[in-house]
C-alpha cells in the first residue's frame, strides 16, 4: 500500500489566515522538571489544512461533531488546475477532462500548485476560485466534500465570503483548505481521509488528509 500525507505541518510560523493569530506550542511539562515532556497547544479551529462544516457560516447548521464518521473517507479525484492563471475561475472544461470519474469520486479536490507558495506572501495572492457553474455542478452531487490547496474557497478580497455561503445554505458538505501534495496523486480514483478533531458544537478543526493505494 502507498500512503500520502496531504497535511502542512502545524508550528509557530505557519500561514494563517489575514487577521487570525499563528499557533503557540508552549512548553507545559518537561524532562527535567516533570519527567515527560508536555505542550500547551493554542490555536485557531481553521488553522492549516482544516476543514469547515456548515455552522461555520450559519447558525444552527451542522457542527463537525454531528457529521457521521464516515463523512470523513471515501474516493477522491484530483482536479489538476495549475495551467490556470492568477485570478483565473476554475471552470466545469477543467472537471470534464476526467470523464465519469468526478460523479464515482466522494471528494474534489483541487490542486492549483499553490502548496509551493506555503510560507510565502505569494500564498496569499490571486488564486483561481471555482466558478458559479462549477459550484452548483458541486451542489447538485452527492459529494462528501471538496478540497483545495489554498488558504480559502473564496478569494482572499472577498470579505463577504460568497461560496462559502453558496456551498453551506442549503448542503451537508465539509470544505478542505490549504491541502498538499496533491500532484502525488496522480488522475484516478483513490482513497481519501480527512478525519477532523471530535470537538463538541465544532465549527471546525485541523485534520491529518491522507490518500493511499492499494
Amino acid at each position: 500500500m502507498r500512503v500520502i500525507d496531504l497535511t502542512h505541518t502545524i508550528n509557530e510560523t505557519m500561514p494563517v489566515y489575514p487577521g487570525t493569530d499563528t499557533p503557540k506550542l508552549t512548553p507545559a511539562n518537561t524532562y527535567e522538571k516533570n519527567g515527560f515532556k508536555e505542550t500547551f497547544l493554542q490555536m485557531y479551529t481553521h488553522t492549516g489544512t482544516h476543514m469547515d462544516p456548515p455552522v461555520h457560516l450559519y447558525e444552527g447548521k451542522k457542527t463537525l461533531d454531528e457529521f457521521p464518521i464516515d463523512q470523513f473517507i471515501g474516493k477522491a479525484i484530483v482536479i489538476d488546475c495549475r495551467m490556470l492563471k492568477e485570478g483565473e475561475a476554475i471552470t466545469m472544461k477543467n472537471l470534464q477532462l476526467y470523464g465519469d470519474k468526478i460523479d464515482r469520486a466522494d471528494f474534489l479536490l483541487f490542486n492549483l500548485g499553490w502548496d509551493k507558495r506555503w510560507g510565502t506572501e505569494d500564498y496569499f495572492g490571486d488564486y483561481p476560485c471555482i466558478d458559479n457553474e462549477v459550484m452548483g455542478y458541486i451542489l447538485k452531487g452527492n459529494y462528501k466534500g471538496i478540497g483545495f490547496d489554498v488558504i480559502g474557497l473564496d478569494p482572499i478580497a472577498d470579505e463577504n465570503l460568497t461560496r462559502h455561503k453558496k456551498l453551506f445554505e442549503n448542503c451537508d458538505i465539509i470544505n478542505i483548505e490549504n491541502l498538499t501534495n496533491l500532484e502525488k496523486c496522480g488522475d484516478d480514483l483513490f482513497w481519501f481521509s480527512c478525519f477532523p478533531l471530535k470537538i463538541e458544537n465544532c465549527d471546525g478543526s485541523p485534520i491529518r488528509a491522507v490518500a493511499w493505494f492499494e
